[in-house]
């Protein structure tokens, strides 16, 4: 019942209930005045749900590569540590035990990365580059214990593609859904309920008593929800929304043992 709780809180917010305030009132304001107009139904799907719906399926591909860019820098992450620890010939070292160290650093530091502001990002961004490097040395160890040039090579590989998932995820975070639709969308959204009010008291006689706002509440409440829908889905990393994406270092550290 909880969960229940927080997923309608994330849905419907006080947003819903300032505009569907403001729709009422536009429409009972119309309908004493005598403001009434039979604007038509389709453009609530042109001009709103058609741009709303194009944006959160564009916000929902971004998390879904997001989460395949996440598991290939996990997964990469852990084949590496794996390399250290099973690929040597020698086994009388701290090599393992200091590349799993690096590592699940490296996993606090990206959470930390992704849910930072834009403006942040150019310092953190070479911080996490000088550990890509302190990673890249690491792996030349392997040749001190044992490991053939070969193997070496592809545990550079390994590395390679956990820059190229980062820089994924780096690309992700910055570049979102286009922000000229997003506040095009935003924009009718908002005045969308309120200045459809000569259109909702033109109603009024096709309703029973006290169901006259109905529509305006209705209309509120389904456009705004698709709002906010939309807002929780455009950054995955913040941890926020029930969809967003988990980065969970602990689990990382369970793994490389």
């Amino acid at each position: 019942m909880k969960k229940i709780f927080r997923s309608f809180s994330l849905i419907i917010n006080y947003k819903t209930f300032v505009i569907t305030a403001l729709a009422v009132i536009s429409t009972y304001v119309c309908f004493h005045l005598g403001l009434t107009a039979k604007f038509p139904d389709m453009l609530v799907g042109v001009a709103i749900v058609f741009p709303v719906v194009f944006s959160i399926g564009s916000a929902y591909n971004r998390r879904e590569t997001a989460l395949q860019r996440w598991a290939d820098f996990k997964g990469h992450a852990i084949a590496i540590y794996y390399a250290t620890r099973d690929w040597t010939s020698i086994k009388d070292h701290d090599l393992p035990q200091r590349t799993r160290t690096l590592l699940i650093d490296m996993v606090h530091r990206t959470k930390h990365i992704l849910q930072s502001k834009r403006q942040e990002w150019p310092k953190q961004e070479k911080e996490f580059y000088e550990l890509f490097s302190r990673l890249s040395v690491l792996t030349m160890e392997l040749r001190n214990y044992g490991v053939q040039s070969g193997e070496i090579s592809r545990v550079s590989q390994y590395v390679s593609k956990m820059l190229i998932a980062f820089d994924n995820l780096k690309i992700i975070f910055i570049y979102r859904t286009p922000i000229t639709l997003r506040t095009y969308s935003k924009v009718f959204i908002y005045i969308f309920p309120i200045i459809y009010g000569p259109y909702f008291a033109s109603t009024f006689h096709e309703y029973s008593a006290n169901l006259e706002y109905v529509m305006p509440v209705l209309y509120s409440f389904i456009l705004v929800s698709l709002d906010n829908i939309q807002d929780h889905l455009e950054d995955p990393f913040d941890e926020v929304g029930e969809d967003d994406i988990e980065i969970d270092a602990d689990e990382v550290s369970r793994v490389l043992i």
